[in-house]
């Protein structure tokens, strides 16, 4: 029986769920959510502070900020509350109502960007907050899950080495692609493994990550709308990326065999099952990521009105079941040669200095 006395001592890493039954593909998919947060960020959360602790930069008069749609603000949250650190998450618009009500309960104050004012989507708005935050106070301390090589670290210790020790024969790895983190941690382990392993990102569309068209996206956790700065595409085989109806759908068609899995899972479970039905898989053996589970999203993708009003009439039956999963949009990826220049978002230097810091209005 294992006891713990810190909520991130905890997370279930050996949990899969055999697809084939539901989707009639073999698809070993890994279960990520079952830890006091929720999600597979709580692995990167752990991570960045801990090296942030170690380094100095973040000591008792420090205050958190974060820019997260959601699962790594709650983690964060979490980690925060239970080490005594103030923080602030900023979010915006998209961030599940429940995901929000959870970051406050543990003690976090959260700001929302309602709307686009940088030109560069919710995600610019929300680091153009952050860097305003920090430079007006030193002592406030941004992790940036953007560019924290912790971020990666993380899952080339211990998502990466689990699936291995799991599936010594793995021929295929599908991973949702985010800040990618988890892509880029999982993918330099299997680099360097016994055996090939394709590893095939799962981008949604309007993401501009693998070079797709901006566009709109709702449903809070994979894309991004700026090139994110951990990404090295050398490492990525192929890239498939996911309309939002198709992210619906296929959470409705797990929800209907009792596995309620959120966004995240959904967008990479279709791109999976799109990727699988265009090849040969006699003899494959495929693992996908399922970064969370669904109880953050019961008033977006499980309610009728909230799918209706974005997708259409169509996407839900009179029972208010989806359809099957339609096939998602996929290309190939060419390596990128590597990113030079300077952080794009730096971290900021802590200083010491006196007084009281306000929580932003």
């Amino acid at each position: 029986m294992p006891v713990i006395s810190v909520p991130y001592a905890f997370n279930e890493e050996e949990l899969y769920v055999d697809l084939q039954a539901i989707f009639g593909q073999s698809l070993f998919l890994k279960c990520e959510g079952l830890n006091f947060a929720g999600s597979i960020k709580l692995k990167a959360a752990t991570e960045m502070v801990e090296a942030a602790e170690r380094e100095g930069a973040l000591t008792p008069d420090s205050v958190l900020v974060e820019s997260s749609s959601g699962n790594l603000g709650v983690a964060l949250s979490m980690i925060a509350a239970s080490k005594g650190y103030r923080f602030l998450c900023v979010t915006d618009s998209r961030c599940n109502l429940s995901t929000r009500l959870m970051m406050e309960a543990l003690g976090s104050q959260v700001h929302v960007i309602a709307a686009d004012e940088s030109g560069n989507g919710f995600l610019g708005a929300r680091l153009d907050y952050v860097r305003d935050l920090c430079a007006s106070d030193d002592r406030w301390v941004w992790l940036s899950q953007y560019t924290n090589p912790g971020n990666w670290q993380a899952h080339y210790r211990t998502t990466a080495p689990a699936i291995a020790r799991w599936f010594p024969h793995l021929d295929v790895l599908f991973i949702g692609a985010g800040t990618t983190g988890t892509l880029m941690g999982c993918a330099r382990y299997f680099r360097q493994w016994h055996r090939p392993v394709q590893i095939v990102a799962v981008d949604s569309v309007g993401s501009v990550t693998f070079g797709g068209a901006p566009g709109r996206r709702m449903i809070p956790g994979l894309g991004m709308s700026v090139p994110p700065p951990l990404l090295d595409e050398s490492f990525v085989d192929e890239a498939v990326r996911v309309a939002e109806a198709d992210t619906v759908r296929a959470c409705h068609q797990l929800a209907r065999h009792g596995f309620l899995f959120g966004g995240s899972t959904g967008t990479v479970v279709s791109g999976a099952m799109d990727w699988l039905s265009r090849h040969d898989t006699r003899g494959l053996t495929a693992v996908a990521i399922a970064p969370d589970l669904g109880e953050r999203y019961l008033d977006t993708i499980y309610q009728a009105n909230w799918v209706q009003d974005l997708y259409g009439e169509d996407m839900l039956g009179s029972d208010g079941a989806s359809g099957e999963a339609a096939p998602a949009d996929s290309r190939e990826i060419r390596p990128a040669p590597p990113r030079r220049g300077e952080d794009p978002y730096p971290r900021p230097q802590r200083k010491e200095q006196a007084g009281d810091l306000s929580w932003p209005e």
